[in-house]
């Protein structure tokens, strides 16, 4: 006779949020950032220049990395996921400028957000556009200041102030990011496993989580590490509501 406690308790569901191919995407690059921004303060900063020396070598480093960071965004572009997750982020929909209006953005009603944010809130899709942005910025003026020769005096003073100040956003802006990921345990786990909590996706994403519905990929303990995710097939592009993407 079977007792209720020999009952095995069902299987916790998670959601599918990021592929693998996704998340070592952004691991690359997030290493290869913070490999930039160490090195160009002990470059630029003469209390560690002093402190960690060898300055030929963080400079070869600083370099090499630098032109290295378009390198696993491109690569990245076979996935069919990530180029879907690029068009959501390029995508600035009605409710997204209603989240960065309001003071209550964060706000959770009945287990829900107040607001029915997508797979990435507004405040994402600008850190996105500004860290692209900064990427071809800083490879271009740090091409104009590696090979100085072709170019006159004044595109290597301009390039030299754009990237020296460029360099102090940076880093303003990678720390709120590092701050805002290490204070939510679900966006963290999120890109750490791929997976996420149904509970945390409606609160903090009840847009996705609603378009996701009893279709979307769900795995359990093991991640599949499938691409399933595409512009066409996506349940958010596909069965989006008024006034989402």
């Amino acid at each position: 006779m079977m007792h209720r406690h020999d009952v095995a308790p069902p299987a916790r569901t998670w959601l599918l949020r990021f592929t693998r191919a996704e998340r070592a995407i952004h691991h690359v690059t997030g290493s290869l950032m913070l490999i930039c921004i160490a090195t160009a303060a002990c470059l630029y900063l003469p209390a560690l220049s002093t402190l960690v020396g060898h300055r030929e070598t963080l400079k070869t480093v600083h370099v090499w990395c630098g032109f290295a960071l378009p390198v696993p965004i491109v690569l990245g572009l076979v996935s069919r996921a990530f180029r879907a997750d690029l068009r959501r982020l390029n995508r600035f929909a009605p409710h997204d400028w209603e989240w960065l209006r309001r003071r209550d953005r964060r706000a959770v009603r009945g287990g829900r957000g107040v607001l029915p944010v997508g797979k990435f809130n507004a405040g994402q899709k600008l850190n996105a556009a500004f860290v692209a942005g900064a990427i071809l910025l800083m490879l271009g003026t740090g091409e104009v200041m590696t090979f100085p020769d072709p170019w006159s005096d004044r595109w290597r003073t301009g390039s030299t102030f754009v990237h020296d100040w460029l360099f102090l956003v940076i880093v303003v802006v990678t720390a709120g990011h590092l701050w805002e990921a290490l204070r939510d345990r679900g966006a963290l786990q999120g890109m750490l496993t791929g997976r996420v909590d149904p509970d945390w996706a409606a609160r903090h994403h009840a847009g996705w989580a609603d378009a996701l519905g009893e279709e979307n990929t769900q795995v359990n303990d093991m991640d599949s590490g499938m691409d399933k995710s595409s512009a066409e097939d996506d349940p958010e592009f596909a069965k989006r509501r008024p006034g989402m993407y």
